[in-house]
Order: structure tokens, then C-alpha cells, then sequence
């Protein structure tokens, strides 16, 4: 079926519409933006941003309570000078101990696993030193670690899976301002939320096909077999208990392994649920492919209504970006490129370091591009995987933070 297209002025845009184009008037720039508007605050947003005319698909209006919510909304250029403002040294500075610190904790995390199976008691104090360590980087610069996170290797998922959830825990808590003695008990926790895996026999955790009933039950005992390992382990805060207990607990009562729902699970418990879903998603296992943020970021606002706190995933989108940092994305004129930096004010520009370029089939000079700067006419494409170019993501990635 062919796409309708209709352009509009701001004033005839009503929530329901689906929108394909936002055209700002300052400079009549056209960008693209799908999706659908959900609340009126949304067209008070877009005029404060500029924005003058809408392109919207007619054929696919619909209620609002059926709609898909992934358009992101133009910020005012403070907002964008508050968020620069908030990094206290540059990307390519904490790049560096983010690099040291993503190793130290990863061997730190196979040491926990190793002594849980030798039945040794787990040295909280040196996780803590760790994950205050983390929480202090993402303090200084929170897309230094974001952007490792984004380097995944599918043989060592639950040692990445557990570092990477404690660092959008922190991300995530710092963006909703939670005080940051609160956030470093939420970083510890999500740092512990799965050990009680390393208990499971290796045929279930890393079973490729379905579950048996059977091996469903034993997969879900990982949560108190965790809760078991901690309650004898010394200095475990309640706050950082609460996210391994609730991790897989959802709203509606569905989840385990105390069908706990809505009032009973704390705003920190609905946190890790929604985060340690998103970084399941977007990580390539050896039974699965991962799938990009903006498709999981669909899913987890397609079940909100019954698994997750819907306004935490609206907040969760707005923290970590539609294109997360380190996402691989090819641009409109043919160039690869990851993202080094969000823009707040402009979700759909970000900063760009490009790298490759797929129409020559050659690297190029390494190049970081601003696309919100009208100097800069290229716009994100699509996102990608390294394996579609044949790319080897961790070299480019040394090349663009490391040397």
C-alpha cells in the first residue's frame, strides 16, 4: 500500500495523527520523525520548538489508547545547555577509565560467580568500591560507559548482562535525580541481581530451543536462589536487596517469584524490571539475535499497561535516547558512523563519529558530525549491525575513543 502523505499546519496536529516529517520554520528543515502524537502537551512541545508544519500518514490515525509512542519530542536549546553542562570532562577524557574500569568489573563479576559455585561468601565491599567507581564515571560523563556497554560478546552474556543493567540503573537513576547515595545501593544491586543464575544447571540457562514447565520453574528459582546467596552475605542494604527481589516481578501480577504487583512493587523494583528487560533485548545471545533499542523500546511501551510502569519507560526513552550512545547507524549519504554524544534538544541529531563509507566500500578519516548543525545535511538512515558491512566493531570503536 502506498503512504499517504499530508502536509499540515501545528494547529490541525491533534493527538491520534500519525506523523512522517516535522519541518522546523526557522530554517524550513524537514526531518524525519514517525510516530504517533499521544498527549496535547506534545503539540505545546513542538511549537515551542519551532516546529510549523507537521507531513502526517492520514491512513493511519487511530486512538490515542492504541498508539505506538516512540517519537521523540524537540527540546528548547537550554534544556540542550543544561545536559552539556552536566558533563564534567569531555567523552574522549573519561573514555579512557571507562575502558579500565568496564574490565575491572567484568573480572570482578566472574569472581563473584566463580566463589557463589565454590560456596565462598561474596566481598561486598570490594563490589561496592566497584560499582561506586561506576557510578562516579557516569557522574563525570554518563556516555563513556554507555558507549561500552554497547560491546557485547555473545560467550559472556550474564558477566556483561549484570555490568551493563548496573550501569543504566545508574544512568537511569541519575536522570530521574534520585540522590546519588540512593543511586550507588541501586548500582550495587543491579550489579547482584542475577547471580543466582551461576546455580542453574548450564543445559537450562543455556538451553537454545523453548522451555519444559519443568525447566521454567528451575530458570525462574534463579531470582531466590540470588535472594538466598544475599541474605547471608553482610552489608546488603534493603534498597539494594529490593532490586534483586523484584526484577522479574510485574504490575499486573504476572511476573515471579511472588506475583507481587502494582502498590507492593517499589519505584526501584519497576526500575530494574524495565531496564534489565531493555538490555536483555538489545544483546546478541548464542540462541538469539539482538534487536535494536527502538524496537525494544516499542515493546516495552506495548506491554506497559499490564508489565511496566508506563511514565518509567517514557522517562527510560528520554534517558538513554532513541539512538543510544554507541549505537551503529548508517547515515543518508552512505557513511557508518556511531553515536558519540545524545542530543537532547534535537533527539534526531545527534553527534555522530562516522568512520566507513558504504558507497566507496573504504574507511575514512575519522570525523565526528553535529547533525543538528544545518552545515551537516546528512541524517541518520536507519540503525544497523556491525554484521551487515562486515564490520569489526570493536576496532572501530578503538579507533574512534581509544588512540
Amino acid at each position: 500500500m502506498t503512504k499517504t502523505r499530508q502536509e499540515i499546519p501545528l494547529s490541525q496536529l491533534f493527538p491520534g495523527m500519525y506523523v512522517i516529517e516535522i519541518i522546523r520554520k526557522e530554517d524550513n528543515l524537514k526531518v524525519k520523525s514517525e510516530g504517533y502524537i499521544v498527549h496535547k502537551s506534545t503539540l505545546k512541545k513542538l511549537a515551542d520548538s519551532g516546529i510549523d508544519r507537521v507531513i502526517v500518514d492520514p491512513s493511519k490515525e487511530k486512538k490515542t489508547d492504541k498508539i505506538d509512542r516512540i517519537l521523540p519530542i524537540e527540546k528548547t536549546k537550554k534544556q540542550a545547555d543544561n545536559k552539556r553542562a552536566e558533563n564534567s570532562v569531555s567523552l574522549d577524557a573519561e573514555m579512557s577509565k571507562a575502558k579500565i574500569l568496564y574490565k575491572d568489573a567484568k573480572s570482578l563479576q566472574q569472581k563473584i560467580l566463580s566463589s557463589i559455585t565454590e560456596g565462598k561468601e561474596i566481598d561486598v565491599k570490594e563490589v561496592k568500591n566497584n560499582t561506586d567507581a561506576i557510578v562516579e564515571s557516569i557522574f563525570r560523563n554518563q556516555d563513556a560507559l554507555a558507549c561500552m556497554s554497547r560491546l557485547r560478546i555473545k560467550d559472556e552474556y550474564l558477566v556483561e548482562h549484570s555490568l551493563n543493567v548496573s550501569i543504566l540503573m545508574t544512568i537511569f537513576a541519575k536522570h530521574l535525580k534520585i540522590d546519588k547515595r540512593v543511586i550507588e545501593q541501586l548500582a550495587l544491586g543491579a550489579f547482584l541481581h542475577d547471580i543466582g543464575k551461576i546455580l542453574i544447571p548450564d543445559n537450562i540457562l543455556n538451553k537454545k530451543g523453548k522451555f519444559t514447565e519443568q525447566e521454567y520453574l528451575q530458570m525462574k528459582e534463579h531470582v531466590n536462589l540470588g535472594v538466598n546467596i544475599l541474605a547471608e552475605t553482610p552489608d546488603i542494604s534493603a534498597i539494594a536487596m529490593s532490586v534483586v527481589q523484584h526484577h522479574h516481578e510485574r504490575l499486573d501480577g504476572s511476573g515471579y517469584p511472588k506475583q507481587i504487583s502494582h502498590e507492593d512493587i517499589s519505584q526501584y523494583g519497576r526500575m530494574i524490571a524495565i531496564i534489565d528487560t531493555y538490555d536483555a533485548m538489545t544483546a546478541d545471545r548464542f540462541y538469539k539475535s539482538a534487536i535494536h533499542p527502538i524496537k525494544a523500546f516499542k515493546i516495552l511501551l506495548n506491554e506497559a499497561e499490564s508489565g511496566y510502569d508506563e511514565g518509567l519507560v517514557e522517562q527510560f526513552i528520554q534517558c538513554i535516547g532513541v539512538y543510544p550512545v554507541g549505537t551503529l547507524v548508517k547515515l543518508n549519504s552512505g557513511k557508518l558512523g556511531l553515536i558519540s554524544q545524545l542530543n537532547k534538544a534535537k533527539p534526531l541529531n545527534p553527534f555522530v563519529r562516522v568512520f566507513y563509507n558504504t558507497r566507496l566500500n573504504q574507511v575514512i578519516p575519522m570525523a565526528e558530525l553535529d547533525l543538528s548543525q544545518s552545515k551537516h545535511k546528512d541524517q541518520i538512515d536507519r540503525c544497523i549491525k556491525p554484521e551487515d558491512f562486515k564490520l569489526d566493531l570493536l576496532k572501530f570503536f578503538q579507533q574512534a575513543f581509544w588512540n
